[in-house]
């Protein structure tokens, strides 16, 4: 473990893969997990298709690595960003990973991580194949982080959320249920927990709410109570 209070964090962006105008949102987001200590960005920058990510690289201090595909339809991006991945691995200097792709290609690197007690965050587009994103700690859809970073210009309003708040009432009552305790008030953040772990990529903004609280208020099969600095949520049916 390299540092216990903030987790340092090796990052590898698939640029193949993620938009460069998305960088920078998606930087911002990892530091809510860790420093990301290590950035490296993967491409075959001989590749006219990466000019948006060349510059992107080098106003944001990302490290670039050429795979050079010598097969046509291969992609080398992934082949050596894996390789890297085990280096860093082995090296054991940092406290977890963030795979930054959609490519469900990258689920076996991903769990060989998680078998040596590293945490790994996945980001990636909504489309990402569950494959992958169930197998990462957690996972983050870019395109919540956008629609965060990125309000309407003209109305200054969030873009529409993915999903219907009333849609996340399930996932609460699940995690409810395998909560051990006789006690009708339960503790949010231990809801949040249970939800996550089971969920890796549920994130509140995915139903147009900034926070688990918030999200649980807009539902009308729960009520909650704050005690100190705590809140707790009990169901209504």
């Amino acid at each position: 473990m390299a540092r216990a209070e903030v987790p340092l964090l090796a990052v590898l962006i698939d640029a193949d893969n993620v938009l460069a105008r998305n960088a920078e949102a998606i930087l911002k987001e990892i530091t809510a997990y860790g420093e990301p200590a290590l950035r490296r960005v993967y491409g075959d920058w001989s590749s006219s298709q990466l000019n948006g990510w060349k510059e992107k690289a080098r106003q944001l201090g990302l490290v670039t690595h050429q795979e050079s595909a010598n097969t046509k339809g291969k992609n080398a991006s992934d082949i050596g960003l894996v390789i890297d991945a085990m280096d860093i691995l082995h090296a054991g200097k940092f406290d977890g990973f963030v795979i930054v792709s959609s490519d469900s290609d990258f689920t076996r690197l991903a769990s060989r991580i998680r078998e040596d007690g590293l945490e790994v965050i996945g980001i990636g587009e909504a489309k990402t194949p569950e494959s992958l994103r169930n197998v990462c700690n957690r996972f983050v859809f870019i395109e919540n982080i956008v629609a965060e970073a990125e309000p309407d210009r003209a109305t200054g309003a969030k873009p529409k959320a993915m999903r219907a708040p009333a849609e996340a009432t399930d996932l609460i009552i699940r995690a409810m249920d395998k909560i051990d305790q006789e006690d009708d008030w339960y503790l949010l953040g231990l809801i949040g927990q249970r939800i996550t772990a089971d969920n890796p990529d549920f994130d509140t903004r995915t139903y147009g709410r900034r926070k688990l609280s918030d999200l649980v208020a807009e539902l009308k099969r729960f009520e909650t109570k704050r005690i100190s600095n705590h809140i707790y949520v009990r169901r209504l049916d």
